[in-house]
């Protein structure tokens, strides 16, 4: 294997990854869609030929190397297939979802200089109507098989069509350069146009060369994917695991949980919401047992977070104590020795059951795309979960820092991975900051984008003269050099005091409460702050009838206008919930007066992508939620 991976480092552009996976793994099955009809699973080998095919194909039609070309589609082998025979043919795609806004995509397709599109289906394609007619483009590729029954402006094909262009065509190898483009991805973003992030070859190979350091899959290890793989988030780890031979199988929300407990995934990628939803569904387990259970299981987990919480100090992997001193490790270690029963025994008769319901396999999933809260990190470890964080944006290809699992700190991103440099700066000055004080994290690595695509100012103001990319987001780094992100510099609220305040780690607190689902604090320039709050409406009726409350609570169709005069306005919700918000935001660590929630507003409608108030990879959209709600964020500070 040793001899595979270091062969890596000779490759020139991504495409020849697959002669080496190839010569390795060939029939080792690569992509399985249990989901799709019929149900999809290709090996290596086939996975191969079929890139070639499209690659093939798009030659055919005279589609030459560095020409763009739009890929509007979600998760599949055959979104796979697409994105690495464009990619093998010398072309360039700019990606993104099928199921995004029609002007961004409109908008895309244009700003990206696309000659070809690659489209999901007809239903995508006409969502693009009639504004499609007016570009020029050499043809319309779809990935499904649909019949083509209408008349369309440009050269249409159907995938089996396409690819018997491909069969009855050679595909002739092209000549890559490592610091060629490879890919667009445009940012989702929450205001304005999305920006084209260019990523080259080099780029993305530096994630298939070095993601090793983090985890270290074998062949045959099975990968469940559920995030949107034209992500770059989701795109590295595909590109990474498939170039060790695993096996990727696509699942989505509606499957998820049957398939963690079906497929017995080795490796997963996710983001924080996905973790949480994992949770909330332990907890409710939880809930619906007898009080005999729940207080059996709620003394465990006590246990288990106090062994935890010692054994990280006797080996100097807690955050606010990276140097513990003697006295303090062997105090520790006295105290993890005296827990480590229990702590079994709690392994035994609770966590061995919550890691079975995931399948029982899991050798490491990586979070990654936002912050994860503590106590969902906790939870993981105690359960013998083996969870860690990663940290990066699309412009970094993403991923940057990473824990190790044998360095996996709560609340660390962990150490930057090989070819990678973080420095802090002052928000002013600009000026590096010195160890343990919290200022602009600034990027310098293999893997920092090539800069926006026809977009100089953005470029410049995102990438200085020698080469730091400002990342936008606020941090420090420790000693042992792992990095701690501690909020985003444009979500800074600033109260009327003039105290900032970063809204990140007060939302990872409070959301530790069963009663809270979702919340977003706002207070910009306000005196206090305040949360808008989406409950937990499952563990709030069974708190009401444990207070032998007769409450009704009402559905998500209620108008915002209309829900304060319901029971979820009753005195002994509000009263609850004031409760709530004291007691996790007091008890969060460097807590400070200003951090008090001092209003808030119930709502039902969960934020989500189909609302528009979440990103695809599950990170709320602060200005379209303020947006939204802006009469009731005004009315809490009235």
């Amino acid at each position: 294997m040793n001899q595979v991976n270091n062969q890596y480092f000779e490759l020139n552009s991504l495409g020849e990854m697959w002669d080496l996976v190839v010569s390795q793994f060939g029939d080792i099955i690569a992509l399985s869609d249990p989901h799709s009809q019929p149900k999809v699973e290709l090996t290596y080998r086939g996975v191969d030929r079929n890139i070639k095919q499209f690659a093939s194909a798009l030659q055919s039609l005279g589609v030459e190397s560095g020409e763009k070309i739009a890929l509007f589609a979600d998760n599949s082998p055959r979104w796979l297939i697409a994105d690495q025979g464009i990619i093998r043919n010398g072309c360039v795609d700019a990606v993104r979802s099928s199921q995004a806004d029609r002007k961004e995509l409109l908008y895309i397709l244009e700003h990206s200089d696309s000659t070809v599109l690659v489209i999901q289906d007809l239903a995508t394609l006409k969502k693009l109507e009639p504004e499609l007619t007016e570009f020029s483009l050499k043809s319309i590729i779809l990935l499904s098989d649909e019949a083509i029954e209408t008349e369309f402006a440009q050269p249409i094909y159907n995938f089996q069509q396409f690819m018997k262009l491909g069969a009855n065509n050679t595909f002739t190898p092209v000549s890559q350069n490592i610091d060629d483009l490879a890919t667009l991805i445009y940012t989702s973003g929450t205001t304005g146009q999305p920006k084209g992030v260019m990523l080259s070859h080099r780029n993305l190979l530096h994630q298939v060369r070095y993601l090793e350091t983090v985890i270290k899959p074998l062949p045959g290890d099975r990968i469940l994917s559920i995030l949107p793989s034209w992500h770059s988030y989701e795109r590295a780890a595909e590109y990474f695991l498939l170039s060790r031979g695993t096996t990727l199988i696509y699942t989505n929300i509606r499957y998820f949980k049957g398939d963690l407990k079906e497929f017995r995934p080795h490796f997963m990628v996710g983001v924080p919401r996905l973790w949480e939803s994992i949770y909330e569904g332990v907890q409710k387990q939880f809930r619906d047992g007898s009080k005999t259970q729940q207080k059996i299981v709620s003394f465990f987990l006590s246990v288990s977070q106090k062994y935890l919480d010692a054994t990280r100090i006797a080996q100097g992997l807690t955050l606010d104590n990276l140097n513990p001193s003697s006295i303090e490790k062997i105090t520790a270690q006295i105290t993890a020795l005296l827990l480590l029963p229990l702590h079994k025994l709690g392994d035994k008769l609770v966590y061995q059951k919550i890691r079975d319901g995931v399948g029982g396999c899991v050798k490491t999933w990586i979070s990654g795309g936002g912050s994860l809260a503590k106590h969902i990190d906790n939870f993981f470890q105690i359960v013998g979960i083996p969870l860690i964080v990663g940290y990066g944006l699309t412009e970094t290809s993403p991923v940057t820092n990473a824990r190790r699992m044998h360095r996996n700190i709560v609340g660390a991103s962990g150490q930057p991975i090989p070819e990678t440099e973080i420095k802090i700066i002052d928000l002013e000055t600009k000026e590096a900051l010195p160890v343990g004080k919290i200022g602009l994290v600034c990027i310098k690595g293999t893997q920092v984008m090539q800069g926006y695509y026809k977009n100089p100012e953005a470029t410049a103001k995102a990438i200085d003269r020698d080469g730091w990319f400002d990342s936008g987001d606020l941090g420090m780094v420790t000693p042992q050099n792992d990095l701690v992100i501690t909020g985003r510099a444009k979500d800074t609220i600033v109260l009327s005091n003039g105290e900032n305040i970063e809204p990140q780690p007060l939302e990872d607190a409070c959301v530790r409460s069963p009663y809270i689902d979702q919340i977003m604090v706002v207070g910009q320039d306000q005196k206090y702050l305040g949360a808008l709050i989406v409950p937990n409406l499952d563990a709030l009726q069974k708190w009401a009838t444990s207070q032998n409350l007769s409450l009704t609570f009402p559905d998500v169709t209620m108008s915002l206008d209309s829900i304060e005069q319901t029971d979820l306005y009753a005195k002994e919700v509000l009263s609850l919930y004031k409760q709530e918000l004291a007691r996790e935001v007091k008890n969060r660590a460097g807590y400070r007066p200003d951090d008090r929630i001092g209003a808030f507003k119930l709502i039902l409608e969960p934020f989500s992508m189909d609302n528009g108030m979440m990103t695809q990879t599950l990170k709320i959209k602060r200005p379209v939620i303020t947006s939204h709600y802006q009469d009731m964020i005004n009315s809490m500070f009235l």
